[in-house]
């Protein structure tokens, strides 16, 4: 199904199209808590730090990778709703060719550079090695994410957000039998949990390519699409690689508080890790909302419709006042009875839980701030002003090194925690400041093209 989000309500349109994303963002997070849960009980504390440990070098490789790939289509959706079919096929076929060189690149660099990082960031040495054998096999597997997030991208811009809603719901099922599988009946360890994660993103990448042959024939090339075109790439580039440096420079800040946050050992890091998962969960509306923004807007400035974008940022931001205060409130009530299943009974939890609430009160202050990021970023990026959003990314960076660096002066977990919080709301902040000034000047060059033609 497609959606032009040219036409109808902003609110209405922004809502129905979320709903269904963020069912399908919840369900991929609960999958991935499902990995956390199993490690932790089948496994032990040990483990589940060890997992823990590697999430922002996982945000950073996955984040550069797939943030190059869904910035090229950005285009699809761009060309779509331009009604530029041809275009819109070249944006598919020239997306698989330079995804494909983005994964070559990624995985080679991730795998030779893995164990050094992690000596870098203070990884505790009694989780050392399973940290190592979870993130390598996450690496190897990488192709798998970037080509499932990739396709599902190219059918979000085109406003069909539930096919990848179907095919994520399927994902998860089959990681949950995967992950028993391999963990509890195969005995793998970690290493189980990277792979059932690797193949259930392989199978929700092979149903999106099967469904868009069967049943999008907009974005199904023919024979003749199978080419290179310099102009596609190059403005693919153009979008993709100022996305992927800001995942990637917002991933680098999260990799220097992680390392803070290794500095206070490994019962820090196993609380660190249990409650993040939880809030990630919650935090994904914020990260849907941000996907709804780059379709909308990317198909409204393909027309230049800038008032229509104007009102859709409005509408996205009513909506995370009214979710973030929900987040907020539900997270505070459930983090202690919540914390418990990652846990195998009898653990004492009363070692974990002032690092676990610590964690939780600081950040959930900045949810809509974090909101901020994701509606003005996406925002900007539909609009061709990449290197723009990038700043936004700079501004995180430098919040979470001055946060992080003040937490190991002072050796302080609470400061470690909050580069979160003071990042969110430094760049928030200052997205709202581009995103205006940027609309501003397309306004005004679309006047100025308007003159030029009468």
């Amino acid at each position: 199904m497609e959606t032009k989000l040219t036409q109808g309500s902003p609110f209405q349109l922004i809502l129905r199209f979320t709903l269904p994303l963020l069912l399908g963002n919840i369900i991929q997070q609960l999958y991935n808590t499902c990995d956390t849960i199993l490690v932790g009980k089948y496994i032990g504390p040990q483990a589940l730090a060890a997992v823990g440990s590697t999430g922002t070098i996982m945000f950073l490789i996955l984040g550069l990778s797939n943030g190059m790939a869904m910035g090229f289509t950005i285009l699809t959706s761009q060309r779509f709703g331009a009604d530029d079919k041809e275009g819109t096929k070249l944006s598919v076929t020239n997306g698989i060719f330079l995804s494909l060189a983005v994964i070559a690149v990624m995985t080679t660099v991730s795998l030779l550079i893995m164990r050094p990082l992690l000596t870098a960031m203070k990884t505790p040495s009694d989780i050392f090695e399973n940290a190592h054998r979870y993130i390598s096999t996450i690496c190897i597997g990488s192709f798998a994410m970037v080509l499932n997030n990739y396709f599902a991208s190219l059918l979000r811009a085109i406003g069909n957000s539930k096919a990848p809603l179907c095919f994520m719901f399927g994902s998860a099922v089959l990681n949950i039998i995967l992950d028993i599988t391999f963990i509890v009946n195969f005995h793998w360890g970690v290493a189980g949990a990277a792979w059932a994660t690797v193949l259930s993103q392989f199978a929700a990448a092979t149903a999106s390519v099967i469904y868009i042959v069967f049943a999008v024939p907009s974005l199904l090339p023919q024979k003749k699409h199978w080419k290179t075109d310099k102009k596609t790439i190059q403005i693919q580039l153009r979008l993709g690689i100022p996305m992927a440096l800001q995942n990637g420079i917002t991933a680098s800040g999260t990799v220097i508080m992680q390392s803070a946050i290794n500095r206070f050992g490994s019962v820090a890091v196993t609380a660190f890790t249990s409650s993040d998962k939880l809030q990630s969960i919650l935090t994904q509306g914020m990260f849907t909302m941000g996907q709804t923004m780059a379709a909308y807007a990317g198909q409204n400035y393909g027309i230049g419709e800038t008032n229509r974008i104007r009102k859709g940022i409005k509408a996205a931001l009513k909506i995370m006042v009214v979710y973030t205060i929900f987040a907020a409130i539900l997270i505070a009530f459930l983090i202690e009875p919540l914390l418990t299943i990652f846990f195998e009974k009898g653990t004492d939890l009363t070692i974990y839980m002032p690092y676990a609430k610590t964690n939780i009160f600081i950040n959930m202050t900045c949810y809509l701030p974090l909101a901020m990021i994701f509606i003005y970023r996406n925002t900007i990026q539909a609009c061709d002003r990449g290197v723009r959003a990038m700043t936004m990314g700079m501004v995180e960076l430098v919040a979470r090194l001055i946060m992080s660096g003040i937490s190991m002066a002072t050796g302080i977990f609470a400061l470690a925690v909050a580069s979160n919080g003071f990042a969110w709301l430094c760049a928030g902040v200052f997205g709202l400041f581009v995103c205006n000034h940027m609309l501003k000047e397309i306004d005004r060059d679309l006047m100025a093209s308007r003159v030029q033609t009468e």
